[in-house]
């Protein structure tokens, strides 16, 4: 099955009261992670061959947490992903053909190849470009929230996916404070990868856990294994529910560990080899992986499968978007993605 037909059967399944099984959510989300790993995979060859201008940022290891993101939400609600959310970015919506042309800078991308090769999105459809700014798009997605609550909109969730090292920034207390005061429907997801950058954990909060950083604020924590699929799904669909019921912003920490430099161009020395052989250096993927088979969900007949048909999509998407025209900075209409003449005129 496409992931084009797939989206609609997830987001059916996440509905209260669905019929949808256990199996099937899971089978599903692990199909996400699987292409998410498999384009980081081809993103990381192409940087090394030359073809990719700019850096590249690997999602490995937190895929279990960004599918269940991007799973639980509506495509009505708003979702500002960062750069390892490529799983969270396929399930909820994002085409495969929209993050390779914007990695290789095609003028039929979302952005027309004129930003940054992880500053894409369709804002018209509620997936926001980030800004690299860490904390930053906390006050984007409150303003959108906000700005939906004057237009009398309601039922909307705002998701925000930040690293650790964002819960250290103004920009974060001054975001989440607003949220918390206003009982925003926002859900903020913090990957705990043990890093920012290179800076260890230690280094950056005195706290226990970075939960408890919720009770100053006033609003509602969750904690979760990262490395566990199940544990991913169960708990920020909760988050979710919690914030389209009404009861305010949802702050959730993942732990887990980033396995693979900040981007292709580090080679992460600085991970100590007591965490990358602890709990949090379990692979996300294969402990998904080992689950579908031990519940006997799936086999590895069909595991196999889907490996090749997603590796077939993924070539097949890069070989036609290597024969696309790049910016021409004589034709360029230059404006703001934002502005009256939205970005999306190679669909006129």
């Amino acid at each position: 099955m496409s992931a084009d037909k797939l989206l609609p059967m997830l987001q059916t399944a996440l509905e209260p009261g669905s019929t949808a099984t256990v199996s099937e959510l899971h089978l599903a989300a692990y199909r996400f992670m699987l292409r998410a790993r498999l384009l980081d995979d081809k993103f990381a060859a192409l940087y090394r061959a030359g073809k990719i201008h700019g850096g590249v940022f690997l999602g490995r290891g937190q895929e279990a947490l960004s599918a269940a993101i991007g799973l639980s939400l509506k495509k009505t609600d708003v979702f500002a992903p960062l750069i390892r959310d490529g799983a969270g970015r396929l399930a909820f919506g994002e085409p495969i053909l929209d993050a390779v042309r914007t990695y290789l800078g095609s003028s039929l991308g979302p952005m027309r190849g004129r930003d940054g090769n992880v500053h894409r999105g369709r804002p018209q459809e509620g997936l926001l470009p980030m800004i690299s700014h860490l904390g930053a798009m906390i006050s984007v997605v409150n303003g959108i929230l906000i700005a939906r609550r004057f237009k009398k909109i309601s039922g909307t969730v705002g998701a925000v996916c930040l690293g650790d090292g964002a819960t250290s920034t103004g920009a974060f207390h001054e975001a989440i404070n607003q949220a918390a005061v206003e009982k925003l429907p926002l859900v903020v997801v913090v990957a705990d990868n043990q890093y920012a950058y290179s800076t260890p954990t230690s280094r950056q909060f005195a706290c226990e856990d970075l939960a408890d950083k919720a009770i100053g604020y006033g609003v509602t924590a969750h904690s979760i294994d990262a490395t566990d699929l199940t544990a991913c799904l169960k708990i920020v669909r909760e988050a979710v529910a919690q914030a389209r019921a009404g009861h305010g912003p949802q702050l959730v920490v993942a732990k887990l560990l980033r396995l693979c430099g900040h981007g292709e161009h580090d080679d992460a020395n600085y991970i100590v080899p007591e965490l990358k052989n602890s709990p949090l250096g379990r692979d996300c993927l294969k402990v998904a992986e080992e689950n579908l088979l031990l519940q006997n969900w799936t086999d590895a007949a069909q595991l196999a499968v889907w490996r090749s048909n997603i590796i077939h999509e993924i070539e097949e998407a890069v070989a036609q978007v290597q024969r696309e025209p790049a910016p021409d900075p004589f034709t360029e209409e230059w404006r703001a993605i934002a502005s009256e003449h939205l970005s999306e005129m190679h669909h006129e």
